[in-house]
C-alpha cells in the first residue's frame, strides 16, 4: 500500500493522525487499475463464474438495492434486497465475490453485419 500511496498521491491520514485509506478512494483506484483478483475464499461451489472485486457503489431504498462492483476489468451490477445488503454489511470499498449462476444467455451480433440472410438450398 505504501507504493500506491506514493505513486497515486492518496491521502492516508485521518482526523486523529492515523494512517488509513478511505474505502471510496480505494474503490476508485481499483476501477482505474482494474485487473482480475484471485478468489480469496476456500469455499467450494458448483458455480464457476466467481469474480472477486471491490464494491464501488451501493444504492438502496426501503426494499431493493443496487450493488456495483469492479471485478478486474469487469463492472458487475447486482440487484438484491436491502435486507441482504444490510446482512452482508456491504459498503463501498469492501472486498466481495460476485457469484454468477445464470439460466439465460443473450446472443448479440455486430451492428456492421449485413441484415440479409444467407439462402438455404432447397432439397
Amino acid at each position: 500500500m505504501r507504493r500506491l500511496v506514493e505513486t497515486e498521491g492518496i491521502s492516508t491520514t485521518d482526523g486523529s493522525g492515523r494512517r488509513v485509506i478511505d474505502g471510496e478512494v480505494l474503490a476508485k483506484l481499483a476501477q482505474r487499475r482494474a485487473h482480475q483478483i484471485d478468489d480469496p475464499s476456500d469455499v467450494r461451489r458448483s458455480a464457476r463464474n466467481r469474480l472477486v472485486g471491490l464494491v464501488t457503489e451501493v444504492v438502496s431504498d426501503k426494499v431493493m438495492a443496487q450493488v456495483e462492483m469492479q471485478c478486474g476489468p469487469a463492472r458487475i451490477v447486482s440487484l438484491m434486497s436491502t435486507e441482504a445488503v444490510e446482512e452482508l454489511d456491504l459498503k463501498v470499498g469492501d472486498l466481495a465475490v460476485a457469484v454468477i449462476k445464470s439460466t439465460m444467455v443473450t446472443v448479440e451480433t455486430p451492428s456492421t453485419r449485413s441484415s440479409s440472410r444467407p439462402s438455404t438450398p432447397e432439397p
